[in-house]
């Protein structure tokens, strides 16, 4: 475990180190249980339960919408909480029932009465996981600024939990789903346990941390949206980020389809991704120096750019070795755009209102972009087929990329101090 200075206040190293090692098991965990049951979602969606490409992007679309509605809320509370861990212990509640809810409610909701699946299946995967892990990056990453260690390292052990379970969940999928589902239920109890273990001195820079979190209001939460910052961070978001998203939740299928049968692509799939994963965390023990030697700015620009080369390969590759090499860059990109979002908003905005600029301005636009994306992704995948709908997508990020040139906020550019007011 990496840990960075202290710094003045920081508080005592051993809590420090103890605290930062609590805090990755606690991301291992949940990206764990989130793996066990997500990473292989689409293959589920047109495998196990039956649904076409076009209907899957549907069901991505309709999450897309569960998270516009609880991301809002989940930022400001996580806000007004400060450093308590109240609504992650509710997080963790929700992610242990994920086993029963994938077996006995969301599958066959989605087969036989497919609207009421995808409102309870968007509500409940945004609630436990979608939104839930932006919370927990949020919490971390204020008690990191908090007690003195940095977090792109301590992230890094999300990723390889990820990279673990995803692993582990393309030989369980093939020999049955719900071995997996279980699996994750499993997880979910260790991370309630670990959340648990944390422990925050009270006085000192964690009480001021608590004082600056009661004064968080709706009022300047709104407000956050005129900040001269946001809306280049928007722009980027809903035309770099959301479209990449919307690519990248249909990959999986996309892949195994390259195989001669399913089995092979899913488990073939399933490796790729774990190596990609390791990969990626290897790149979060190493993006804050980039992020920190270029700013946070161009780092975006950079994540961006890798982006859109990306969907494009992928729309003129269909060897399976060469999309593999494609796959791979996600472990690039990733760690880059994650640390450069969070130092772009702890450069621009009040440090108070970071979990709710990170979901709202980060997070949920980047929902709210998939939404509109994800129904348009779909009619191309089934009238065009994916590698044109990529090379179309691809264009559509790599054009953006290029005009958040000029919609970014410079690095050097003064803070604003206090929300706007509406």
């Amino acid at each position: 475990m990496t840990v960075g200075p202290g710094g003045t206040g920081a508080g005592p190293a051993p809590l420090r180190r103890r605290n930062a090692v609590l805090a990755a098991s606690a991301l291992a965990l949940f990206f764990m249980t989130w793996s066990l049951s997500w990473s292989l979602f689409a293959i589920w969606l047109t495998g196990e339960i039956g649904l076409s490409p076009g209907r899957s992007a549907l069901v991505v679309g309709a999450n897309s919408v569960g998270c516009l509605l609880v991301m809002p809320v989940y930022g400001f509370l996580q806000d007004r909480l400060g450093l308590r861990r109240n609504l992650l212990l509710v997080v963790g509640g929700l992610m242990v029932l994920a086993g029963p809810f994938y077996i006995h409610v969301y599958g066959p909701l989605l087969q036989h009465a497919f609207l009421a699946g995808l409102v309870v299946g968007a509500l409940y995967l945004a609630s436990a996981f979608a939104v839930a892990v932006a919370t927990l990056e949020c919490y971390v990453e204020r008690l990191g600024r908090l007690q003195g260690f940095e977090f792109g390292p301590v992230r890094m052990w999300g990723s390889l939990g990820w990279a673990a379970a995803t692993w582990v969940a393309g030989r369980l999928f093939t020999i049955d789903p719900r071995i997996a589902f279980w699996a994750a239920s499993a997880t979910a109890v260790l991370f309630v346990l670990v959340l648990l273990a944390i422990r925050v001195p009270g006085g000192g820079r964690a009480g001021a941390v608590d004082a600056a979190a009661s004064t968080v209001s709706p009022r300047e939460a709104l407000g956050l949206l005129r900040n001269p910052a946001s809306a280049g961070l928007v722009l980027y978001v809903v035309a770099v980020t959301a479209t990449y998203g919307v690519y990248d939740s249909m990959f999986p299928s996309y892949f195994a389809s390259l195989f001669p049968t399913a089995a092979e692509g899913t488990q073939t799939y399933a490796t790729l991704n774990a190596v990609q994963v390791f990969l990626e965390a290897g790149g979060m023990a190493l993006a804050p120096f980039l992020v920190n030697r270029v700013g946070p700015r161009r780092a975006l620009l950079l994540a961006g750019a890798v982006m859109a080369l990306r969907i494009l390969l992928s729309g003129v590759v269909v060897d399976p070795l060469a999309i593999s090499a494609v796959k791979l860059l996600h472990a690039v990109e990733l760690p880059i755009m994650l640390i450069a979002v969070f130092k772009y908003v702890n450069r621009h905005f009040e440090a108070r209102y970071s979990a709710t600029v990170y979901l709202v301005g980060y997070q949920l636009v980047t929902q709210f972009g998939s939404a509109i994306i994800s129904p348009l992704a779909g009619v191309g995948y089934d009238r065009l087929g994916f590698a044109h709908t990529y090379l179309l997508m691809g264009t559509v990020v790599a054009v953006f990329t290029a005009v958040s040139v000029l919609t970014l906020r410079r690095d050097g550019a003064d803070r604003v101090a206090v929300p706007l007011r509406v």
